[in-house]
């Protein structure tokens, strides 16, 4: 036991499952939404548009649960650091996989009209607002139960469920795609989100299970818990906050480029199948999970904001080769573009981690995370769009890759301001509320 009462922090073993799994049933709840989005929605949900209009359509209604992520991020944050860890990433499973089931039962537009699409970015809105607190809880039940040294390893568990969430997800619909379409555009694309009941049940009894993590009980201890931790954020930390958003942004553009546009790009101007598509973009995944792991292990050792720079460094470079290699058309080509892709993603995730939870104080670390990489995520989310918009005007990919370029310059530009919140020594004594400041 340590000071005051206060247990030490749990087994790994304890922290990954309560981590992991709850995180990548989350989300394959989100990314099942863009798979649908890139393959079924732009049928059955905006048919009366042109193909080109209603991939547009559809690729906003998946852009649309990122409006509501710094809010459900600041909301779920605000009471992750005022209440406790737990309950909100209890909270936000429920949220997610409520309305990912019921979007599996929605009727599409040919039964109600213009009611469909709008009940499907309602429940979109709902989704992306439930989502927005489980990264940051996730990744502190981690992290605050880590010993400094072993913070980036203990939040890549948070950060494996990225991947795992795309590899389900495209699983789930591999393995109906290969319906004829009356079948798969009838009843099999709901299939994916009605099995989203049964892993919001196993998300659920391994989170209840959940104590708190050590540092975060703690603070209660101390009483240095606060009443408004969103007010505190941006007295305490401003800069860091305005920065993690940014630094946030390049890790999900390079993924929603690959396993969301990709999927319309690939196979309407391409023309490679589904099928391929999908088998592809699950090969890279296993990729992806590695270079996290690495990625982790080596900023334990030399530092998160260092292999996060060299991240976002990949991000810059990469996007131009990639579309080239997809534009090929041959299968082994675009594996080697998602492949590469993956490690650039997996570079920045393994470090994440460490680096955002070193960035703020344990008082208002929830708020701080969760609305940095809400905000990274929304801005990623929105550019998802212009995409189809960017090749439509220039007839190429050219535009579409070079746009890509920009969140990695912007996030390298970023990680590299960013400072490191420090603490007093007096702080590290039981009960003293000295406030951490940031620091280079």
């Amino acid at each position: 036991m340590a000071q005051n009462g206060t247990s030490k922090p749990r087994s790994m073993r304890g922290v990954f499952a309560a981590s992991f799994i709850g995180t990548s049933v989350e989300w394959y709840d989100y990314f099942i939404f863009g798979t649908a989005a890139a393959l079924v929605f732009p049928r059955l949900f905006f048919p009366e548009s042109d193909p080109d209009a209603a991939t547009l359509a559809s690729l906003s209604a998946f852009a649309a649960g990122f409006i509501v992520r710094p809010i459900g991020a600041a909301v779920i944050g605000h009471f992750g650091d005022r209440i406790g860890r737990k309950s909100m990433l209890v909270l936000s499973l429920l949220l997610t996989g409520g309305s990912t089931f019921l979007i599996g039962v929605l009727p599409t537009f040919a039964a109600l009209g213009i009611g469909a699409p709008l009940l499907l970015v309602s429940l979109r809105l709902i989704q992306g607002f439930g989502v927005a607190g489980e990264w940051g809880g996730a990744l502190l039940i981690a992290t605050e139960n880590a010993t400094p040294r072993r913070r980036a390893v203990y939040g890549s568990f948070a950060q494996f469920g990225v991947p795992i969430g795309v590899l389900t997800s495209n699983l789930a619909f591999l393995a109906v795609s290969g319906m004829d379409d009356e079948t798969f555009y009838s009843t099999g694309w709901r299939i994916p989100f009605l099995l989203s009941a049964v892993l919001v049940v196993i998300g659920f009894i391994v989170r209840i299970r959940l104590s708190e993590p050590y540092e975060f009980a703690r603070a209660k201890q101390r009483q240095t818990v606060t009443k408004v931790p969103f007010a505190e954020l941006l007295r305490r930390h401003p800069r860091n906050l305005v920065l993690g958003g940014l630094a946030a942004i390049a890790p999900p553009a390079v993924g929603y480029a690959v396993t969301v546009y990709m999927l319309t790009y690939g196979t309407s101007a391409v023309g490679y199948a589904r099928n391929t598509l999908l088998t592809l973009i699950l090969a890279s995944t296993s990729v992806w999970i590695l270079a996290i792991l690495v990625s982790a292990l080596l900023s334990d050792r030399f530092g998160a904001k260092r292999l996060y720079v060299a991240g976002a460094i990949t991000a810059v470079v990469w996007p131009v080769p990639m579309f080239a290699l997809v534009d090929t058309g041959n299968a082994g080509l675009a594996l080697v573009a998602f492949l590469v892709a993956a490690i650039v993603q997996g570079i920045m995730a393994g470090a994440q981690g460490g680096l955002f939870t070193e960035m703020f104080a344990t008082e208002v670390r929830y708020s701080g995370i969760s609305v940095a990489y809400a905000v990274g995520g929304t801005v990623a989310g929105a550019l998802t769009p212009v995409y189809p918009a960017l090749y439509a005007a220039g007839g190429s990919s050219t535009p579409v890759a070079l746009f890509l370029c920009v969140p990695g310059l912007v996030s390298l530009l970023a990680v590299l301001g960013i400072r490191y919140a420090t603490v007093r020594p007096e702080e590290k004594e039981p009960g003293a509320v000295a406030v951490p400041s940031e620091s280079s």
